[in-house]
């Protein structure tokens, strides 16, 4: 078998049932499999996606064990030479795997694959390329009003958002490497629960000698990205990866561990700080009616469309299509909306579902 794509899921039934779909679509001209591992989700109905996706292979945990722990099992139990790590709220284009393939045998040791990120306004998300972390362009991430050099930037920016070019730190709801490089760099470590494990692993190739790619000439929606507001739970993840990954590669460098640690805790107390004053709602969502939606067609033309309120629906667009209006119109006043094949309903963004 040549690929196999490895979705590790917890809850959003209605986005990961649209990544199935979008993966399918991707593998039609591939020998390829898709492996879900399920974190205890309460959500997802899986007797319904196992009559609705019933060549996927459904490996259900009786416990949340964590993205890290969870992707191993997959890559464990996968049969394809060449492996994606694709996470559950994305969507990819259906001429994916060829380019990749082609791609990563081209190249001599080559690492993993990462592409350009996109969310449902078209934003591209910086976190797709970035540098490996030092203590410059962590104290740049963690303070960002301190953020002035490129140079020492936590993010790649001296790479185009459409360039291709070798890139050490990708994000772990796209990473595409063999079976075999991943095995021998030990996989995911299994102390990370959330966050942190994607620069790990990107970093630990980097190490082993192979060097990872960022191939920004392919585009996949990510729904849930570094935009998405940080709550309590997120920073209390956060701080814990930072401190494996911090202890498991920097404390010989005392100074640079120090400075590191030093920053990264203050930010995490200062952030409970703000918390403990008032905790943010992630919730609240500006209403939006289906009504006022605007149905795009093959002939619509955005220049002179005045309703940012865009509506697509996947029967009538391949994921190809979806992936290039979204990313060619896009506009911080415009939001798309995706209506699944034969569905009744829209998801808006990681959390907004419209329905009919």
């Amino acid at each position: 078998m040549k690929l196999s794509i490895i979705i590790v899921s917890y809850n959003a039934p209605k986005h990961l049932e649209l990544c199935l779909d979008s993966c399918q679509e991707a593998l039609k001209n591939v020998d390829g499999e898709i492996i879900v591992i399920d974190n205890d989700s309460s959500e997802i109905d899986f007797i319904f996606l196992k009559k609705t996706f019933p060549t996927v292979n459904f490996l259900l945990q009786n416990e949340n064990l964590g993205f890290a722990k969870a992707n191993n099992i997959g890559v464990e139990n996968a049969l394809g030479e060449y492996i994606l790590i694709l996470n559950p709220d994305t969507i990819i284009p259906e001429n994916l795997f060829e380019s990749l393939i082609e791609f990563h045998q081209s190249k001599e040791k080559i690492g993993f694959v990462g592409v350009r990120m996109i969310d449902t306004n078209g934003n591209f998300h910086p976190e797709s390329k970035r540098n490996i972390p030092t203590a410059k362009n962590s104290f740049s991430k963690l303070y960002s009003r301190f953020n002035h050099s490129k140079k020492n930037n936590y993010y790649k920016l001296e790479v185009d958002e459409f360039e291709i070019a070798p890139c050490e730190i990708l994000v772990g709801a796209f990473m595409f490497t063999t079976k075999k490089i991943y095995q021998e760099i030990g996989g995911f470590d299994p102390r990370y629960f959330m966050y942190g494990e994607d620069i790990d692993l990107s970093f630990s190739a980097e190490l082993a000698g192979y060097k990872n790619y960022y191939k920004g000439d392919i585009t996949v929606l990510h729904y849930k990205g570094e935009s998405t507001k940080k709550d309590k739970k997120y920073y209390k993840h956060f701080f814990e990866a930072m401190m494996i990954f911090l202890a498991k590669y920097y404390q010989k460098n005392w100074l640079h561990y120090q400075l590191l640690r030093s920053g990264i805790l203050i930010k995490y107390l200062i952030q409970l700080f703000k918390f403990s004053l008032h905790s943010p709602n992630n919730t609240s969502k500006i209403e939006v009616k289906a009504e006022n939606l605007f149905w795009i067609d093959k002939k619509s033309d955005f220049k002179s469309l005045s309703n940012n309120e865009i509506a697509i629906d996947a029967s009538f667009f391949t994921y190809q299509e979806i992936l290039s209006i979204i990313s060619e119109n896009n506009s911080s006043s415009r939001s798309f909306y995706i209506r699944p094949k034969n569905k009744n309903y829209l998801i808006g963004d990681d959390k907004l579902i419209i329905n009919l």
